[in-house]
Order: C-alpha cells, then sequence, then structure tokens
C-alpha cells in the first residue's frame, strides 16, 4: 500500500519534462501543483486519522486508497495549470490519513521495542516505489502515442488503478487487530494485547492518552518542526531526482533515466535494512537518526556539483539518509503518545510536517532563479537536513522509564 502512495508521488517527478512540453504547465506552476496536494492532505489529516481510530484500520485504509487511486488516474484529463491543481488539491483530501493510520496501525500490533523494526520494514514501501517505479514509469512514458494516449496519460491511469484494485483487496484480507485474526492462539493475541495496553496505562498515567493530551503536550511541537524539515530534504530530493539525473546522464527522462533514478532508492532500502532496528537495539536512536539527517544534507549539497558519477553517489548517500531517518524519527512520538492521543498525533505530525512536501520545490524554484549560482535550490534544501538533526539532538528523551532507545 505505501510502495502504491509513493508510486504516484514519483509519478509526478517522472510525468514533469512531458507535462511541461505536452501541456504547457511552466516551472513554477509544476512547483506550485506538487505543493497544492499538501494542503488538502494537512487539512484533512487529522479527522481521517480520527475516523480510522474509530471505524478501524481496514474499512478506512480501503477507502483512501480506493479514491486517491481514481483521483490519480483522473491526471490523464489535466489540459492546464488549472486543472493541474485541482486534480492535485483532490488527490491530497483522497490520500489524507494513510500515512498516519499505518504508523498508529502498527501501534495496535507492536510493542515499543519491536517498532523501529517494523517501522523501517514499512518504510521500505518508499523507496520499493522509486526503485522500480523509476524505470516502470519511465516506460509507460514510451507508450507515448498508443490507442491515442500520451505516455505520461498511460502512466497515471495504470498506476492509479492499481491502487484502486488494491484498496478493494484490502476489504478482504487486511486484519484490524490481533482479535480478528484466526493464526494467533488465544494465549498469544493475551499476552500480545497486555503487553500494549501496559504500555498504553504508562502513556495515560503521565498524560499522553486523550485528545486533549495531545493538542497541550510542547513535545508535539517539536516533533513537527522534525518532521517538516525533513521532509523538505525528502520531497526536494524526490520530485527531482528523475531531473536531475536527466541532466547528468544528457538524456531524456524515460526507462534508463528511470533505472539510474533508482540506484539511490536501492541503496535506501539496503540501509534501512539494518539502520532502525540497529538504532533501537543498541539504544543510540538520537545518533542514528542524527547520522542520516547529516547525510541527507551533505548529499545533496555534493551532488549540486559534482561530475556525474560522484553526483549520483553523493545521491545514493541523500537518499540512504531519507529512508533510514524516517522510521527512526517515527519511534519517538510512537512511544511519546498512546490512545486517541496517539491517533491524533501522528496525524498532525505528519499532516503539518509534509507541508515541507509544499515548501520544498517552491524553495528550490525560488533559489535556481535569485541566486546566480550553479545548484543554488540545492543548496537551499540541504540545510533542511542539518536543521533537523540540530532539533532531533535538542528533543528531551522519554519520560517513561520503560521506553526504550534513546
Amino acid at each position: 500500500m505505501y510502495t502504491l502512495a509513493f508510486l504516484d508521488r514519483v509519478n509526478l517527478g517522472v510525468a514533469k519534462q512531458a507535462l511541461q512540453s505536452q501541456v504547457g504547465i511552466s516551472g513554477a506552476a509544476f512547483a506550485l501543483g506538487a505543493g497544492l496536494f499538501f494542503v488538502t492532505y494537512a487539512v484533512f489529516e487529522l479527522p481521517s486519522n480520527l475516523i480510522l481510530h474509530r471505524v478501524g484500520p481496514r474499512v478506512w485504509m480501503a477507502r483512501i486508497m480506493i479514491t486517491w487511486g481514481l483521483v490519480s488516474a483522473a491526471t490523464i484529463f489535466v489540459t492546464g495549470d488549472t486543472s493541474f491543481y485541482g486534480l492535485r488539491l483532490l488527490l491530497g483530501a483522497a490520500e489524507a490519513g494513510f500515512f498516519p493510520g499505518a504508523i498508529l496501525f502498527m501501534t495496535y500490533w507492536f510493542p515499543s521495542a519491536e517498532r523501529g523494526r517494523v517501522i523501517g520494514l514499512f518504510y521500505l514501501g518508499y523507496p520499493l516505489a522509486l526503485l522500480f517505479g523509476n524505470p516502470a514509469s519511465g516506460a509507460l512514458l514510451d507508450l507515448d502515442g498508443w490507442l491515442g494516449l500520451a505516455g505520461w496519460q498511460w502512466m497515471f491511469l495504470i498506476d492509479g488503478l492499481l491502487a484502486s484494485v488494491v484498496g478493494i483487496g484490502v476489504l478482504f484480507w487486511m486484519p484490524d487487530s490481533p482479535d480478528s485474526v484466526h493464526w494467533l492462539e488465544p494465549d498469544e493475541k493475551r499476552a500480545l494485547n497486555a503487553a500494549i495496553a501496559a504500555e498504553g496505562e504508562e502513556k495515560r498515567a503521565v498524560g499522553r492518552h486523550s485528545l486533549l493530551d495531545a493538542f497541550r503536550d510542547v513535545r508535539l511541537l517539536h516533533f513537527i518542526a522534525i518532521y517538516f524539515a525533513l521532509q523538505i530534504g525528502s520531497y526536494g530530493v524526490t520530485f527531482y531526482l528523475p531531473t536531475q539525473v536527466s541532466e547528468l546522464v544528457g538524456r531524456k527522462i524515460g526507462f534508463i533515466v528511470g533505472l539510474v533514478s533508482a540506484l539511490p532508492w536501492a541503496c535506501g532500502i539496503a540501509v534501512t535494512l539494518f539502520w532502525p532496528a540497529m538504532a533501537v537495539r543498541l539504544g543510540r536512536r538520537r545518533l542514528f537518526g542524527v547520522i542520516s539527517l547529516l547525510g541527507i544534507s551533505i548529499g545533496i549539497a555534493v551532488s549540486a556539483q559534482a561530475p556525474p558519477v560522484i553526483a549520483i553517489i553523493a545521491l545514493c548517500v541523500a537518499a540512504s539518509g531519507i529512508i533510514s531517518a524516517q522510521p527512526v524519527f517515527w519511534t519517538f512520538p510512537a512511544d511519546h503518545f498512546g490512545g486517541v492521543a496517539a491517533a491524533a498525533a501522528f496525524a498532525i505530525i505528519n499532516s503539518l510536517g509534509n507541508l515541507g512536501g509544499f515548501v520544498a520545490p517552491n524553495l528550490r524554484e525560488w533559489a535556481d532563479h535569485h541566486f546566480a549560482v550553479h545548484g543554488a535550490g540545492l543548496y537551499a534544501l540541504c540545510a533542511s537536513g542539518l536543521i533537523a538533526a540540530v532539533l532531533l539532538l535538542l528533543l528531551p528523551e522519554p519520560r517513561a522509564a520503560t521506553l526504550q532507545g534513546n
């Protein structure tokens, strides 16, 4: 599900050149449209996650996937700036709630000591979308003109309908909680529920469990600030990586550029397979998170001026930092909040933090046009990783005695 969610975002970067040359969308309009997704995404994130907490993940996750797939497929009808903006706003509203809902879903199933490993595995959906999505989307672009549709139209149509089909499958196969599955014995269900309930009681005892608890906890603002800075770097790379690789290798975006663009995300997968779990196991989440965040900044900065081979290696470092930093980060709010407070906090952190996805393309576009320095936009983006690293260093340790991995 997460792979398909991010595939829709990958597609936008892959389609950038075609949308500009065939539809007439300017670079500034593309940046604005890319960012508008996050506006409605932020507005609808909290109510969506509260609904999920009430009705259960299965039904609500299916609704999210089916509607976002249909809206994404409707991108084939874009004819200019206005229709592009409108569909991006609709897509943000449709997809709102998926990611924080997934993090909340994991708190129903996994106690604190397991979450670093599990969230790290979940995050593999991100680089898998970029690893396979870039070459696959590039290949779909090569269908240009088949049955009267442009290549970018085939790309949005196929990927969008695929998300809707998987959403229908969710209704049949996704379990809401340990109590709803047959492959756990009754004593196993009781043991797992007891471990998770014990953590919930600790959070309730220190005032981190109700909806009001989430809103009055100043730690929430700290989490938002870290995630916001992290997402500026993340989307600054994601939205423009195919274009940057196209310039580095001197080829138009297509299958070959898609393959090269997949390399950084392959590195991200390799690192994320062990990095978040090791951070929790060694009790050094903060240190591992800071290293990942610094990798984002260093990788982006080096890629701005380096020769093609070195620049692609630098992008591998940046992508590895992007993918590995996020599951490490999410272990902090997952350990801090419980119950309805967790549903609200995860939605607020993700929605406001993801506004960094609105800032990133517009910041890069602004810097490139206002500074007479090659790669000015990339230098502007690399500052985000440094800011996130400093903020993570300033994050207080969890108050509950049993919370692990600081």
